[in-house]
């Protein structure tokens, strides 16, 4: 699909013109129905339309549509704000900001840290994903197509392998490199912070392994270097709990967050230790559109929906669905091409490998189009495009979702 009037660096994964949706279904501008397992690229935990954040939207709407939070403070951002911090799972207290997305958050960290440190340098890691601004760019530990042709980009950023069950890199692997980099690239003294995705997502959905976590937390405890968590795709209750980082056994000292926080509105925040927070001055963090009133009213609606008790029952009934089916692909020798499930809870990907356990890409590409014709939007993931990402929203009807998933096995049987 092209358009004379879009530029053509937009990549567009499905060629067709969506017109409305509701929950985890989709239709097109031709009447199509789809089963939406991309859910705005991981933006639609609560699904299309929610009719809880649809009310918000057009209550506030008609109330205020727009203040700068910097000239004057208005009651969603300050009611939001309240209840985002008390539901952020750690002992010590929040603060933040609001900004306009999870990539706008990542750059508010690295002023945050630098502020707090004195220190500049950052720590990354393979395959990692931070957002497609400058200084955002130089942190993900991926080239093409998002580093091409744009330069130097801000620094210094270094990257250690990342360490997970689910790519067959170990923790020990994974310090070891670690060790190297402070004997022969930096000196530890140098770092600010550690940025890391406690699953990653354009990664491939590969999950931290717990011990190097704890690990690093115990590193930077000693060293003075502050540890960022990216939550963006993996908060708000993707992985089952409120956000990945506590399966690990840690508590970060920044969280950045986006997609799902805003309902499907443009809002995102860096979150953590009130005296991070405060170490720029007065003026130093901010913005214009940074926490619109109406995205703060579909955030608290959003926040309002996500009880304890639904993400986990949410998150249990589709990782059961997903593990059940991909054993019995397994097991059956239902396709070929068909390589490890990765991930934990609702956020899952499944990894297509040739004959010699190269990266299947090609049908992957197959994948992607048979399962569209057939009503169902997948999305890539991983270094290579080789493994399928599932992102239905978490209140994907049991029927809807079971429905998805015959027309995923019936695609991949053909491959």
């Amino acid at each position: 699909m092209s358009h004379q009037n879009i530029s053509r660096s937009i990549a567009t994964v499905h060629p067709i013109q969506l017109s409305h949706g509701r929950n985890a279904e989709v239709w097109d501008t031709q009447g199509k129905r789809y089963i939406d397992f991309v859910g705005g690229i991981g933006v639609l935990n609560l699904g299309h339309c929610h009719p809880r954040i649809v009310a918000a939207i057009q209550a506030q709407a008609s109330r205020l549509t727009h203040y700068a939070f910097n000239a004057a403070a208005h009651a969603p951002y300050l009611e939001f704000m309240e209840r985002l911090a008390s539901f952020i799972p750690v002992n010590y207290p929040v603060s933040g900001m609001l900004t306009n997305s999870g990539a706008e958050a990542a750059e508010n960290a690295l002023k945050i840290v630098r502020a707090a440190t004195g220190r500049s340098a950052v720590i990354a890691f393979d395959g990692g994903f931070h957002g497609r601004t400058l200084a955002t760019l130089n942190l993900n530990g991926k080239v093409a197509p998002y580093k091409q042709k744009v330069g130097v980009l801000p620094g210094p950023v270094y990257h250690l392998p990342y360490p997970s069950a689910d790519n067959g890199v170990s923790a020990e692997e994974a310090l070891k490199a670690m060790q190297r980099l402070f004997s022969v690239e930096i000196d530890v003294g140098e770092v600010a912070c550690f940025i890391f995705e406690p699953v990653q997502g354009e990664g491939g959905f590969l999950a931290l392994d717990p011990g190097f976590a704890q690990a690093l937390r115990r590193l930077c405890d000693e060293q003075r270097i502050l540890l960022v968590a990216d939550e963006i795709q993996s908060g708000f209750g993707r992985t089952g709990q409120r956000f990945g980082f506590s399966r690990l056994g840690i508590e970060p000292d920044l969280i950045l967050l986006g997609k799902s926080i805003g309902g499907g509105l443009p809002l995102g925040a860096v979150v953590g230790r009130q005296e991070l927070l405060d170490s720029l001055p007065r003026g130093g963090l901010g913005g214009t559109y940074s926490g619109n009133p109406i995205a703060c009213a579909a955030a608290l609606a959003t926040l309002e929906e996500m009880t304890d008790e639904h993400l986990q029952a949410w998150g249990e009934v589709q990782e059961r669905a997903i593990v059940e089916r991909y054993r019995h692909w397994k097991s059956s020798g239902l396709c070929r091409y068909l390589g490890r499930l990765t991930g934990v809870g609702a956020m899952r990907g499944i990894e297509l490998l040739d004959e010699q356990g190269a990266p299947a890409s090609e049908p992957l590409n197959n994948l992607l189009a048979s399962a569209r014709e057939a009503g169902l939007l997948l999305m890539p993931s991983g270094k290579s495009r080789h493994i399928v990402r599932l992102l239905a929203p978490l209140t994907t009807e049991a029927e809807v979702f079971e429905e998805g998933l015959d027309i995923l096995q019936q695609c991949l049987a053909r491959l």
